[in-house]
């Protein structure tokens, strides 16, 4: 009876843990074989130009996504985003002008910075609070699993097939999520935008960044978490864009040892998320966040101050090791303290800054490495991220915000706005 019960509990999100899955390792194996593509066009300036119209695109989407999100249906959203995505990824193969490649990358990126706060918003709705902690610890594992295997089934692809094959490969991944998808439930009873008579305008955008500003004045304390939280994900974001320059120039390695220093960082990543999935039940959430974080950053500085390959794998290791618990920390905390019919919009606005200090901060630190050094840059990039994880740890432990991370807390609906 009791087997019977916690099967019929983790019915769908079993399947979404499958949908993340699938579509995680069709991500890696589109992500590598696009690159390839790209720099055998147009060499790796080209390649650069990917990331920088990736940028874009989040920086351009999270001004007005969230408006639709919260209004959507969640489920018919995933649906077409999901269908948007595959349909564009297919055309890749079909192009020769690097610009149209661009352009069309542009587009599937839109549809991807949507989908990741509408699935959000959509897992917060059908996975009970006493669930969600123990989903992002198998979520966080199913990362890192295609995090290892992606690559692993890009590269037999590779030696089989061509890089072409591969990105059909991920277009018949996002289809099946389709499929999927499509016999999850309908978590909500409207199907459209809420008030019908309400068209988007740039006065309804305003109104719900102002909303947002609103929501964050009164709840400052979820904000500054989620503000600090987001500042050490930007910052690894930019020091990780200096990290294959930094270990073949400063540390001398060859692409090989590059390699298998990624290789451990999989490994990493791969073993904190199974003992975080072991322990998550019987570690607070504050200290999943506090700890974690603090422990990312420990990870960053080994590495930024690292003269040997020994020194620098245990950094990587440390680092992803710990990734898993912040971010499994995080998410539960944000799905137990920001309203639903919210989400979108605070996740868009937010995820605008994020993308923004994203592309400054690859600037500034880019700019630092080519005048000064490197490591310079790095050091600078982690000292500021570990700063940063101190605080965060601080106001995440707090024993008098202790009710913040109970499973009991809550907030649903927007009259806790």
């Amino acid at each position: 009876m009791v087997i019977k019960e916690i099967v019929r509990s983790w019915k769908y999100p079993s399947a979404l843990l499958f949908i993340i899955g699938f579509s995680r390792i069709g991500g890696w194996v589109y992500f590598i074989a696009l690159n390839l593509i790209v720099l055998d066009m147009n060499g790796v300036l080209a390649v650069s130009g990917l990331y920088i119209f990736r940028a874009l695109s989040a920086l351009f989407t999270s001004i007005w996504s969230g408006t639709f999100i919260d209004r959507l249906n969640k489920k018919h959203l995933m649906v077409g985003l999901t269908i948007i995505q595959s349909v564009f990824i297919v055309l890749l193969p079909l192009l020769s002008s690097i610009w149209t490649i661009y352009i069309i990358v542009f587009f599937i990126n839109i549809a991807s910075s949507m989908y990741e706060p509408t699935s959000m918003t959509y897992i917060t709705k059908l996975i009970p609070h006493t669930q969600r902690k123990r989903f992002n610890s198998l979520v966080s594992l199913v990362d890192s699993g295609a995090f290892v295997i992606g690559p692993a089934i890009a590269g037999i692809i590779f030696m089989s097939g061509t890089p072409n094959f591969a990105i059909y490969f991920n277009a018949l991944a996002l289809f099946l999520a389709v499929l999927i998808t499509l016999f999850m439930p309908n978590v909500e009873k409207k199907d459209f935008i809420e008030k019908k008579d309400e068209k988007i305008t740039i006065k309804v955008l305003g109104k719900d960044w102002k909303l947002v500003v609103n929501y964050s004045l009164k709840h400052v304390y979820i904000m500054i978490i989620y503000f600090l939280f987001s500042a050490v994900m930007v910052l690894a974001t930019v020091v990780d864009s200096l990290e294959a320059a930094f270990s073949t120039e400063m540390l001398s390695l060859s692409e090989r040892d590059y390699g298998f220093l990624v290789s451990i960082a999989g490994v990493g990543i791969v073993v904190g998320a199974l003992v975080n999935v072991i322990i998550v039940q019987k570690v607070a959430t504050s200290w999943l966040i506090g700890l974690g974080s603090l422990m990312v950053s420990i990870g960053y500085l080994i590495y930024a101050f690292s003269d040997t390959f020994l020194i620098a794998a245990i950094g990587f290791f440390i680092l992803s090791f710990a990734m898993a618990f912040i971010n499994t920390g995080f998410y539960t905390f944000y799905q137990n303290n920001v309203p639903v019919d919210v989400m979108g919009r605070v996740g868009s606005v937010y995820g605008f800054i994020e993308a923004f200090f994203i592309i400054i901060g690859t600037i500034i630190l880019g700019a630092i490495a080519d005048s000064i050094s490197i490591q310079y840059a790095v050091i600078i990039g982690t000292l500021i991220m570990f700063a940063v994880t101190i605080v965060l740890f601080y106001f995440s432990t707090q024993p008098s915000k202790a009710s913040f991370y109970s499973e009991k807390n809550q907030t649903q609906t927007s009259g806790a706005i």
